[in-house]
């Protein structure tokens, strides 16, 4: 067993109560992972160059080396301006084709919806599932 596997083995971590101890492995874990998607990214340009892969494939291309199946999945990330989107087709009179052609998708204002009134907010609560989420970290070097 390497230093890698030891230091990220569950009993060993569970084992360290150490917050200093635990924060310097968390940075060193952290620049491991920056690292490693730096190669891993790396790599995935030069079998994207090697196939041929277009910048703007939208599909999936699948190759197929002699030990490996390669699935390059590429998309195209779009956002759209929700009120410019509405202004064109009034404008252009193809508001009945939103619906169909995009998909509207409330967040939820939380500055504003802890200050509105609760007779407001009452009532919509059942409408919103919350879980909670996984903190994020970040853990710095304290400069002596």
């Amino acid at each position: 067993m390497n230093v890698q596997e030891i230091m990220s083995s569950d009993e060993f971590i569970k084992s360290i109560s150490d917050m200093n101890e635990l924060s310097k492995m968390w940075l060193i874990a952290k620049e491991n992972e920056a690292a490693a998607m730096g190669d891993r990214r790396k790599i995935e340009d030069r079998i994207k160059s090697l196939v041929g892969v277009a910048e703007n494939l939208e599909g999936t291309e699948t190759v197929d080396p002699d030990q490996f199946t390669i699935k390059i999945v590429g998309r195209i990330d779009r956002k759209v301006d929700g009120d410019k989107v509405q202004e064109l087709a009034a404008e252009f009179g193809l508001t009945e084709h939103l619906a169909s052609l995009f998909r509207w998708k409330p967040e939820i204002n939380m500055a504003v919806w802890k200050a509105a009134d609760e007779a407001i907010t009452k009532p919509l609560a059942a409408a919103i599932t919350a879980k909670p989420g996984r903190p994020s970290f970040t853990i710095t070097r304290k400069e002596k």
